[in-house]
């Protein structure tokens, strides 16, 4: 399995101050040489944490593959255009929200989609969405010719040490079972850590893991090369006693 790292929040952390540390460019070098197998970035509207300037520096140094996390609009779509990600995974996005709280409602804004997925994917660029466990919003990926998706396991991440946590497990496996039977491939993630990632990471229709805010926040005890290392450790273990299982 693998595990692509969001650096999101080292930019979070440099523009508390608006100044020039720490340095998304060179956490995502050390997340590499720990082993990750991506790094992933949100370029929002207000550009609260990653910068025009860290998408460009990115693009030339990582050397792994560049995911854009990137709302449904046509300056975002100028800008994957000029910058060539590896992959433009599309999510909602509202000024209002700490965080990405949900997945994109890919049947309400199916043709936005379309529009936004054939401009990316005419340019040799992956699109992903980043979308709710619910078959029908991975049926209406489908129909839209999306062949990569990441579940949102937010849901579960809040409620994995409550009794609802087998429900949304049950959810994240129904949809990655769906998405894997019509040939997509399964990405998955949001609010997974240490403590409730073996659960995700024992699927094995998921293909990969995208984790941010968790290793970053234990990068302060113990250095973001052994927090990538840690997680990278926990996965593998997970998806290695689910074979055995």
């Amino acid at each position: 399995m693998k595990l692509g790292v969001n650096i999101d929040h080292i930019a979070t952390l440099r523009q508390a101050r608006k100044t020039d540390e720490p340095d998304p460019v060179y956490a995502a070098t050390i997340a590499e040489l720990a082993g990750a197998d991506g790094i992933t970035i949100h370029l929002r509207q207000d550009r609260r944490h990653i910068q025009d300037r860290d998408l460009a520096l990115l693009r030339a140094f990582v050397k792994t593959k560049l995911n854009l996390e990137m709302g449904i609009t046509m300056e975002m779509v100028k800008i994957a255009l000029q910058h060539k990600p590896d992959t433009c995974t599309l999510v909602p996005e509202t000024a209002e929200e700490v965080t990405t709280t949900g997945g994109l409602d890919v049947i309400m804004y199916s043709d936005k989609i379309e529009e936004v997925a054939g401009n990316l994917r005419a340019a040799g660029i992956e699109v992903s969405v980043f979308v709710d466990p619910n078959i029908d919003q991975v049926k209406a990926c489908y129909k839209l010719g999306i062949k990569l998706i990441e579940i949102n396991t937010g849901e579960y991440a809040k409620q994995w040490n409550t009794s609802f946590a087998q429900l949304e497990l049950d959810k994240i496996k129904k949809a990655a079972v769906y998405g894997k039977k019509v040939n997509m491939k399964i990405l998955a993630g949001h609010g997974l850590t240490y403590r409730n990632v073996m659960h995700i990471a024992a699927m094995e229709e998921i293909e990969e893991l995208n984790i941010g805010h968790s290793i970053i926040a234990n990068s302060t005890f113990m250095g973001l090369e052994k927090a990538v290392v840690r997680m990278k450790e926990l996965m593998l273990r997970a998806r290695q006693f689910n074979e055995k299982a």
